[in-house]
């Protein structure tokens, strides 16, 4: 029987028939508890599952288990409906995405009280991320049909509500606030025309989810589109009547799993863990048939045919993919020459060669390829999402490399396009101009590192890259994507710091403070914006280095040396000759573990939680420039020692 997308979550695979003794058997386990919680929590669990696992993380939180490799996050959950519910969902479901969540919820229908006291147990709690969980039942929309004086002031009434929540908690240390829009009901008064009429409950919903989007268009808090969520499930199969008269449940307990993944993968996105790359097998996936065998008139493709125009769908919607950022790479068994045929000659292919950073044909068994694809693209392999028809490889690449996201996939090509987007793998919370050329500063990265396979001199081949990079104190237009990379930065981040745009803001204005933003382009194109740091300068004449975080696309390149080349000409400038770096180790930026010793850093302290002190006295190093030009933009005129430089 096939599988339920949105309440079974039918992308994962079926639980073991063993899980509650899985569960039972990693409490025993203290050397790998986190990774037994990450591997149980990617299958397709109940309400049942779900708090089953719930008990295992905390049981083992009270036995001193460490849940590592996860991130910890500490969660609070406000809303005006029963939520103790979901505070146990989202702890099971949270490993799932990468994180380890403590969840706190505030008393029932305490959402005022709990936001802007603090004394509340919610902010008591210290929450870094709140969740406003807020149902239309308990709200002051008093309908006013057909006047719209009275419906505008229901609505503003109402917004300004949601505004006093989030500056309480604001006020009380909470950074970020996941807003939920409102579910409306499936009864209606008017039929079609209750959208239609001001002052209906039906239109002044519609008015305060319009409202919400755009208050928060100018916050750093984040949408959390349940009213989207309940209409794809069906608004009449997302109300559950009896369960709210019997217990003020806020929607069916049967999609409790899908709303806690909901919530998870926003906090993952939140916290840069969403995937960047999409992987894609060839034969029975982009197309229907087997190239090698029925030739390129014997594939199915196009318009004219139902098979053909599901794989059509499909393509069109991992084209829609690519053009907001997403990566996208070719695993497939098949002779290179054949594999790319389609690409190049078939009339109704979509997709084309240009659009794949990295494509492997080959006979290699695809967890291999897997793992090359993400060393040419310098990514995690939690950065990758492979999708491919066949059941036994996608089981082979989830045993061999649990890391990486591979969703179960239909018979049917028709719900492929549903099943990927249903599955959240790309969860966004923000968007910049920048994202629209992610997928092309990869694929020409991929470029780059062919190049240099074939170029044997790394110095020469840098220096014939024709390479430019610029400098720029941090400002206004580069805000939004400055904080993205701050919050998304995993890998190369020395101290994994996360701060808000208005925080970000502050820097910039910090006389106290150096800020870096960096560009790097090249002849075969433009990086975008490749580094960011902050440096505080402090009273005993340190430059310490708060943040220092780079594009995995640059690895290799030396545009490290040139970012610390930039910050003691800087540094000088202001007469400070000593610079200080931390590193913070986490489970995904053992990268730059070295970073400091290998630019002549000496480590100096090691604290208990393992961060590690470096300190260089800027007058002695001995860094020999990298073959780049460089160019500063809103700095005045310094000398650093590098070539061809100019100042705007």
């Amino acid at each position: 029987m096939k599988r339920d997308l949105y309440r079974e979550l039918s992308w994962l695979p079926v639980a073991p028939a063993d899980f509650k003794g899985q569960c039972r058997a990693a409490l025993d386990s203290t050397n790998d508890f986190g990774q037994r919680i990450k591997k149980l929590s990617r299958f397709a669990l109940n309400d049942n599952d779900l708090i089953r696992l719930a008990k295992t993380i905390s049981s083992g939180a009270d036995r001193g288990l460490s849940l590592s490799p996860l991130r910890p996050l500490r969660l609070g959950l406000a809303g005006n409906g029963t939520s103790e519910f979901i505070t146990p969902a989202i702890a099971a479901t949270a490993p799932r995405h990468g994180l380890g969540v403590t969840c706190v919820s505030a008393g029932y229908d305490q959402v005022l009280q709990e936001c802007i006291s603090a004394e509340s147990s919610l902010n008591r709690f210290k929450p870094e991320v709140v969740l406003l969980a807020l149902d239309w039942r308990t709200l002051p929309l008093r309908t006013a049909l057909g006047d719209a004086q009275v419906a505008r002031a229901t609505v503003e009434s109402t917004l300004d509500f949601f505004d006093t929540l989030r500056q309480g908690l604001r006020q009380h240390g909470a950074s970020i606030c996941i807003v939920q829009n409102l579910a409306a009901p499936p009864e209606r008064a008017f039929g079609s025309l209750d959208r239609k009429l001001e002052g209906t409950l039906r239109s002044l919903i519609d008015e305060v989810n319009a409202g919400l989007s755009l208050r928060l268009r100018e916050s750093t808090d984040i949408l959390f589109d349940v009213a989207g969520l309940a209409e794809t499930v069906g608004l009449a199969n997302w109300h559950s009547p009896s369960e709210w008269n019997l217990a003020k449940l806020p929607f069916s307990q049967a999609y409790l799993p899908l709303y806690a993944d909901h919530v998870c993968r926003l906090l993952a996105a939140q916290r840069g863990l969403s995937r960047r790359c999409l992987i894609l097998d060839l034969d029975n996936t982009l197309w229907g048939g087997v190239i090698g065998d029925d030739g390129l008139k014997g594939i199915q493709i196009g318009q004219g045919d139902p098979a053909g125009e599901a794989y059509l769908n499909f393509q069109q919607y991992v084209l829609s993919l690519r053009e907001r950022g997403i990566v996208l790479a070719v695993s497939s068994k098949n002779e290179d020459a054949n594999a790319r045929l389609p690409f190049r000659e078939h009339a109704d292919m979509l997709l084309r060669e240009e659009h794949f950073a990295v494509f492997q044909a080959n006979w290699n068994d695809k967890a291999a390829n897997i793992q090359a694809i993400a060393e040419t693209l310098s990514l995690g392999l939690d950065s990758l999402t492979f999708v491919d028809d066949n059941p036994f490889e996608r089981e082979f690449v989830r045993k061999v490399l649990p890391d990486v996201a591979v969703p179960e996939m239909s018979e049917d090509p028709a719900d492929y396009a549903r099943t990927l987007s249903a599955a959240g793998y790309f969860e966004a919370v923000s968007f910049a101009a920048e994202d629209l050329q992610r997928a092309n500063y990869y694929a020409q990265n991929a470029r780059r590192a062919t190049l240099q396979s074939l170029a044997g001199d790394i110095e020469a081949y840098l220096a014939s890259l024709g390479m430019e990079i610029e400098f720029q104190p941090f400002n206004e237009t580069g805000q939004a994507r400055i904080t993205q990379l701050i919050n998304k930065s995993n890998q190369f981040n020395l101290t994994t710091r996360r701060y808000s745009e208005a925080e970000v803001a502050r820097f910039q204005n910090d006389p106290q403070a150096l800020t870096l933003q960096a560009r790097l382009r090249d002849q075969l194109g433009d990086n975008g914006m490749i580094s960011v740091v902050i440096c505080r300068f402090l009273e005993a004449g340190v430059g310490e280095i708060d943040t220092w975080l780079m594009s995995c696309r640059v690895l290799g390149r030396r545009v490290e040396d040139a970012v610390l080349l930039e910050l003691i000409a800087h540094a000088s400038r202001r007469g400070i000759y000593k610079l200080r770096g931390l590193y913070r180790p986490t489970g995904r930026n053992k990268l730059v573990e070295r970073h400091y010793a290998k630019l002549g850093f000496t480590q100096v302290e090691t604290k208990e939680d393992g961060t590690t002190i470096w300190e260089l006295d800027t007058k002695s190093i001995d860094l020999k420039a990298p073959p780049m030009v460089v160019k500063r933009i809103g700095f005045e005129a310094v000398a650093s020692g590098m070539s061809h430089q100019e100042c705007v």
